[in-house]
């Protein structure tokens, strides 16, 4: 014989047993958690805006199969939960097949602006990136390609981050190749800075921000380089994905150094007194100090930006780390501490977190 007769009784019976139970809020209100990677599809170097309390993020993706767009955008609340939305940019007619890297996009007067860089692809390593800007009327896009940001000394320049002093001013941050050894810098990508005449065009003013000059940030040695005759560098070092705050009066100019391959890839910063410098390396001497590897655990971390948490006091870095088999880079976040020592991520981590 069944205890209960009929369901009813049996329903009236567990609320009565659960009604005698304590009340513990605590249950009910557990803390949420977040693990890295928040994204766990291929997200290289992504950048997060945020924009009438969303977020959007953009990354370096292939074109999109179902719009035809390159630059991966998400879209979330909170950090954590990301929905694919789609591509952002719509490839220009004839560079359908070139590479397309490193998305920033800014909100200025009605109008979103997407920097980014393109070259090289089915073209070849004969033929580098250059800078560009599209716009879009909203965030996610689709933006249309308007302007090339021409920068004549190089034949190689990236990752372009648009930033506007508290004048209003606006400059462009960005990554490109120095392939002398001048004053005892070693060749490679290094960082300058450009004002902006308006959002599509640069003041042809381009002062350095910092060469390479610390072993740890080598690229590769004996490197042969199509897009220079063939010529082989016996080192080739990389700076590259500036992104720049300005704190307590002072302008810190973040990067990322090395190989992104390797255990010594990871994410430093510059300071300054001066929006255009001169830009001080004081403490890079053997590594990153701002994100580096855990070994075993985190690879890569960089090319990253930054952001401000839901509660608009918590600022956090957003950036990319490979996977276990080192198949996609995955987009993962962690606080941004600014200590005596200087900023410093709260990260890389690899365990649950408190979700922003």
């Amino acid at each position: 014989m069944l205890p209960f007769p009929t369901r009813r009784e049996f329903l009236k019976h567990t609320a009565l047993g659960l009604a005698a139970l304590p009340f513990m809020p605590e249950l009910l209100a557990a803390p949420r958690t977040y693990t890295n990677p928040v994204y766990p599809g291929s997200m290289p170097d992504p950048f997060v805006l945020r924009h009438l309390g969303k977020y959007y993020a953009f990354g370096t993706t292939n074109r999109d199969t179902r719009t035809g767009r390159f630059f991966k955008v998400l879209t979330s609340t909170n950090l954590v939960d990301w929905k694919e939305v789609g591509g952002a940019l719509v490839p220009p007619k004839g560079a359908e097949n070139m590479e397309y890297w490193a998305p920033e996009v800014v909100y200025v007067n009605g109008t979103f602006y997407l920097y980014y860089s393109r070259g090289g692809g089915a073209i070849g390593a004969t033929v580098g990136h250059q800078l560009h800007v599209a716009t879009s009327k909203k965030p996610e896009g689709p933006y249309e390609d308007v302007a090339t940001l021409e920068v004549p000394q190089s034949r190689f320049t990236i990752d372009a981050h648009p930033y506007q002093d508290t004048d209003g001013k606006w400059y462009l941050f960005y990554a490109r190749d120095f392939i002398d050894s001048d004053n005892g810098f070693y060749p490679g990508t290094g960082l300058a800075v450009d004002r902006l005449i308006n959002m599509t065009k640069l003041a042809g003013e381009e002062r350095t921000v910092m060469r390479a000059r610390h072993p740890w940030t080598l690229f590769e040695a004996n490197r042969t380089m199509p897009l220079y005759e063939n010529r082989t560098f016996a080192q080739w070092h990389t700076l590259e994905g500036p992104f720049v705050r300005r704190r307590a009066g002072r302008y810190y100019c973040f990067y990322s150094g090395s190989n992104f391959l390797t255990t010594n890839y990871g994410v430093d910063y510059l300071v300054a007194d001066n929006i255009l410098g001169p830009y001080s390396d004081a403490g890079a001497e053997k590594g990153a100090r701002v994100l580096q590897y855990v070994p075993g655990k985190v690879r890569g971390p960089g090319h990253h930006s930054h952001v401000m948490g839901p509660d608009g006091k918590t600022e956090y870095l957003v950036y990319h780390a490979w996977d276990a088999g080192m198949k996609e880079r995955q987009m993962c976040i962690d606080k941004l501490l600014w200590t005596a020592q200087g900023p410093r991520c709260q990260g890389p981590t690899y365990t649950p977190q408190p979700i922003p």
